[in-house]
């Protein structure tokens, strides 16, 4: 192993153990704050805080579900999984964004019947636990934005908090109008405005990983592109073709070609203009690359209809 490659897996190991520390601080504060709101809405009967506490559960699921993703993904590739085990965090990314999904359906539903049959709530109990649950998600959205970290399975479960940051905002609210007027509708109103946040926010999410499982282009990589700019720009190349682009996680972008060189070029030489084009053209470094003199005998791939 080079040193370079020793520095980069040394970086990388870190890396991930930071990662893993700050999402098992996360845990433990959604955890104890989740269990208090879910007393505090019960005995407040404010829909707004038991939306926000089974949203809490939903991020304590979703963090656990990164945390361990995080573990599953350093396990090394095997026999039967040559490419090891990255997608797992994008796997987890999905469920969590299929989980807000859910939670949003709850709460509109559960708006709903309060609009139609309001209850009461006590106020004052109501904006003492959502003021509490909008500090415990803030103290969990800085640990976990304090890495920086890029991991579309970590901005997953930070989307779950910010939309937990906004259930205690509109719970916050809700309390504070019910306390001056009496108003108790606010309370659902509040809810389902929430709730078409937080679809958003996984929609978000599951727009990307979506992508990624259906193997997917990634993004900048014009699959279209890629021909023209190898035969322009390499003299040695005659034809690239069997393009095909995909992304083992949004990180690790994934290209396999044929490319045909002129009689007479150095397949070595061609290679890593190749190679060094991709990275500098399309940020793609991980390429697969086919050489071929002759026009290929491979059929062609049948065009969609």
């Amino acid at each position: 192993m080079t040193h370079d490659h020793a520095e980069h897996a040394f970086g990388h190991a870190h890396g991930a153990l930071a990662t893993r520390q700050r999402l098992l601080a996360a845990i433990v504060v959604t955890g104890i704050f989740m269990l208090a709101e879910a007393v505090g809405g019960w005995l407040a009967g404010s829909l707004a805080l038991m939306a926000d506490a089974g949203h809490m559960l939903s991020d304590l699921m979703a963090l656990i579900l990164a945390w361990a993703a995080v573990r599953i993904a350093d396990r090394p590739s095997d026999e039967k999984r040559s490419f090891g085990y990255h997608r797992f965090q994008v796997i987890a990314a999905f469920v969590n964004g299929a989980v807000l999904v859910g939670l949003v359906i709850w709460l509109a539903v559960e708006a709903v019947a309060r609009l139609l049959t309001p209850q009461p709530v006590v106020s004052s109990t109501m904006m003492i636990i959502a003021a509490l649950g909008l500090l415990a998600n803030g103290v969990v959205y800085l640990i976990l934005h304090r890495g920086g970290e890029a991991s579309l399975n970590v901005r997953a479960a930070l989307i779950h908090v910010i939309g937990d940051i906004l259930g205690s905002v509109a719970a916050l609210g809700a309390g504070l109008v019910i306390y001056l007027t009496g108003w108790t509708p606010i309370d659902p109103i509040l809810s389902l405005i929430v709730g078409f946040l937080i679809l958003r926010s996984a929609w978000l999410i599951l727009k990307p990983t979506t992508h990624i499982l259906m193997e997917g282009a990634p993004s900048g990589v014009d699959v279209g592109r890629i021909r023209t700019v190898l035969i322009s720009e390499i003299p040695e190349v005659v034809d690239a073709h069997h393009i095909h682009a995909w992304s083992l996680t949004p990180e690790r972008p994934m290209v396999t070609m044929h490319v045909q060189v002129r009689d007479g070029a150095h397949t070595d030489i061609v290679l890593k203009k190749v190679q060094a084009l991709m990275k500098e053209k399309f940020g793609v470094s991980h390429i697969t690359v086919q050489m071929e003199r002759e026009v290929c005998t491979d059929e062609p791939v049948a065009p969609a209809t």
